[in-house]
């Protein structure tokens, strides 16, 4: 066993085979689970969905979407009704928000993914997770997004529907068979695909559908027919605003909707984010191509559980967690040592911490509070100290186990400042 400070553990995240430890007290292992994070895409918005998270330090990115955004991001994920949040818009704009104040949490646990997958809108989340787009150009982007998607469906209004116990080809064959414009738009698992277009060729389709040996086939709520032909002029509303942002190489893998393969070149993907949104998402390949590469725990971060039902759907064997509210934040690392325990294998190990970790919000110089000792106990949301300007408060509850950086030493964004031992997760065995 190798003893390590725990600084070089951390940047050590991603060693494959070693067990680390700190000292007796803190203990360090390599879990065989590999996560996989997945993102919602619109409709799994509710109102209120941003109430439980107020008062928690991942609140601070809702006023930076607000600027970025020009919108009022807040009144999105506190005040509106479900009417408002059912326009396309303000759909798009608070479940990607709502995501991405999740994916802060779980960030700030020292909890990492081996891939991201997100379905339609939550696409942007995955690769926004995975530092292809900045959080800012992501907000822009997914305002674009939903104001274009909002006019094409004005101009050619549609409505999607379910189509439950069908295969595929079959559903597939319904649409070309069928009278009028109507398509495959969500390949979602086995038996659950969903078709969108015409309102009157949808209804034509469901009563094929029903003949061919579907179970039942559901309305979806929904302001248009997305991904299909119908949102060609958001499609090109849109690849026009991807041109103006910067595209980095993916941190991590990430699979795209339109093919369900990884991606990892900037260029493809500034083009598979604009064919998105007149192609079917192949949500069910996705996953399998997760499965294939390795991913046994799947994490979906965001409002809902549409993923985490899709995943039990789709694969056998695997674990799945939705994660929407800072209790289940809180109680994520003792479920990811359950799944390590109980055999959610797969190859590529990740590095697990039992403790948490308290971040930089910024860069600048780092200044402790006074009595900022090792072994006091630390409340959520208590204010540890400040990085330039900006206050420092802890996302967690527990005992502060040690500092990671010293009072008056220049820190970057999201640098792990100090670090905690959640008092309701024990170590793992």
């Amino acid at each position: 066993m190798m003893y390590l400070s725990i600084r070089l553990v951390l940047q050590s995240y991603w060693e494959i085979g070693e067990t680390f430890s700190t000292s007796s007290e803190s203990e360090w292992m390599m879990s065989t689970v590999t996560i996989a994070f997945t993102f919602p895409g619109q409709g799994s918005q509710t109102s209120g969905i941003g109430e439980a998270w107020r008062d928690h330090p991942s609140w601070e990115l809702v006023a930076e979407a607000s600027d970025a955004s020009k919108r009022d991001v807040e009144h999105l994920l506190l005040d509106a009704d479900a009417d408002e949040l059912r326009q396309t818009d303000n759909a798009q704009l608070a479940t990607y928000v709502a995501s991405m104040i999740v994916l802060d949490a779980v960030e700030r646990t020292g909890v990492e993914p081996a891939f991201h997958a997100g379905h339609s809108l939550g696409e942007y989340s995955a690769l926004t997770a995975a530092g292809v787009l900045s959080f800012a150009d992501g907000v822009r982007l997914v305002t674009e997004r939903g104001a274009a998607m909002q006019a094409a469906a004005e101009e050619n209004p549609g409505t999607m529907a379910a189509v439950l116990g069908l295969d595929d080809d079959n559903v597939d064959l319904v649409c070309r068979k069928t009278d009028g414009e109507v398509w495959v738009a969500n390949y979602n698992a086995p038996g659950q695909v969903v078709v969108a277009g015409d309102p009157e060729a949808i209804d034509r389709a469901a009563v094929a559908a029903k003949a061919d040996g579907a179970k039942r086939v559901i309305p979806i709520k929904v302001g248009g027919a997305f991904h299909t032909p119908f949102m060609s002029p958001a499609r090109d509303r849109l690849r026009k605003a991807i041109a103006e942002v910067e595209m980095r190489v993916p941190n991590r893998p990430v699979v795209a909707n339109v093919d369900g393969l990884i991606h990892d070149d900037p260029a493809e993907w500034a083009g598979l984010m604009g064919a998105q949104l007149t192609s079917p998402v192949q949500w069910r390949q996705t996953l399998h191509s997760l499965d294939t590469a390795g991913a046994s725990v799947y994490l979906e971060l965001g409002p809902g559980t549409v993923l985490t039902g899709l995943v039990k759907r789709t694969l056998k064997g695997h674990t799945t967690f939705g994660v929407n509210s800072p209790t289940e934040v809180d109680g994520l690392l003792e479920n990811l040592s359950h799944a390590s325990e109980t055999g959610a294998v797969a190859e590529g190990e990740l590095l697990y911490a039992i403790e948490r970790l308290i971040v930089s919000p910024s860069a600048g110089v780092f200044e402790p509070v006074d009595g900022l000792e090792t072994g006091r106990h630390v409340d959520r949301g208590e204010l540890v100290g400040s990085v330039g300007n900006q206050a420092v408060r802890s996302a967690f509850a527990g005992s502060l186990e040690g500092l990671l950086a010293l009072a008056g030493e220049r820190v970057t964004t999201s640098q792990p400042l100090a670090w905690l031992r959640a008092e309701t997760v024990g170590a793992p065995h």
